[in-house]
């Protein structure tokens, strides 16, 4: 086991090098001035030279590269061209309310996600496996903004039970923070549970067609008793990567949803920095995504090796 988490670290140390060459690069073709864009069209050149100079925009590639790299590692992503504060401090400000949100609509997802896709997996062909796959189907195809558009107009403007928008913050309350991420993560958690459901029903239905199911029932296991017992376990690698994937899109792909709630996510902050031209934030809040996405599949890697042993020997 510890030999086959070495060898997964290597390649997450690799994927990250790779990655803060990837984005660096293709943020620094981009074309326009962040200096020129912050001091507008009638900028005097000495003004020009001299902020450039106080940006660092001035050294060449390989040094900024450097820089960046070396501060990142120690905590420093560089200050923000646009608000001149630490851009480690707005990440962080940011993430108290990205993070539990992705949390918050992970979890509803698989609340949600794993007792459809049993039953519908047991109930094969019945009308409860239709109505659940139509659910499903219809939950795919409903845009996730547009959903949360219509929950605003029902749960905040009619009922009232909730804000149309805005972060409580959590120095108000562990509840009251919560009940501002209720509606978000509700929109973010339902298309991913739809999803989620139809791969853990294809998963077990897969699994329950092996030969090793076959022989548990003609020793007289029930089918419910040879999926509880048997197929669920072998049927979690697949759900696994799903539950990996989703949470770094959750985490990195809610900028839609942030704006339609108004949260100061991570997905806001990116927004507004690319509008800004405040290419280091754009840098750091990106690396920073690539490193939750690379740390969270080493997660599922070691969970597949968790779940089935049979993996470690192969990787």
């Amino acid at each position: 086991m510890l030999g086959y988490a070495l060898r997964r670290l290597v390649s997450l140390g690799v994927s990250l090098v790779v990655a803060s060459l990837v984005v660096f690069l293709t943020l620094e073709v981009v074309p326009g001035d962040p200096a020129a864009y912050m001091l507008g069209i009638n900028a005097q050149p000495d003004t020009l030279v001299a902020l450039r100079e106080e940006l660092g925009l001035d050294r060449s590639r390989l040094s900024r590269y450097l820089s960046w790299v070396g501060g990142m590692l120690q905590g420093d992503f560089g200050i923000s061209y646009t608000y001149r504060t630490p851009v480690s401090g707005m990440i962080a400000d940011r993430l108290q309310v990205s993070l539990p949100l992705a949390l918050y609509a992970l979890t509803l997802s698989t609340l949600i996600a794993f007792p459809a896709g049993i039953w519908a997996a047991r109930r094969r062909g019945s009308p409860v496996d239709a109505g659940i796959m139509g659910l499903t189907q219809l939950g795919v195809a409903i845009p996730n903004f547009w959903f949360a558009m219509l929950m605003v107009l029902v749960f905040a403007i009619n009922l009232r039970w909730f804000s149309a928008g805005g972060f409580a913050g959590w120095e108000t309350g562990l509840g009251a923070g919560l009940k501002s991420l209720t509606l978000p993560a509700i929109a973010l958690a339902l298309p991913q549970a739809s999803i989620l459901t139809r791969v853990m029903r294809s998963a077990l239905l897969d699994t329950l067609s092996e030969d090793y199911i076959r022989t548990a029932r003609a020793k007289g296991l029930t089918r419910a008793q040879a999926l509880w017992r048997h197929a669920l376990r072998n049927a979690l690698i697949p759900v696994l990567t799903i539950i990996g994937l989703q949470f770094s899109f959750l985490l990195a792909g809610a900028i839609i949803i942030e704006n339609v709630f108004f949260l100061p996510g991570l997905g806001r902050l990116v927004f507004q920095a690319i509008a800004a031209r405040d290419l280091i934030v754009v840098e750091s809040v990106v690396m920073l995504l690539v490193f939750a996405v690379v740390m969270v599949n080493f997660v599922v890697d070691l969970a597949y090796s968790a779940v089935d042993p049979r993996l470690r020997g192969r990787r």
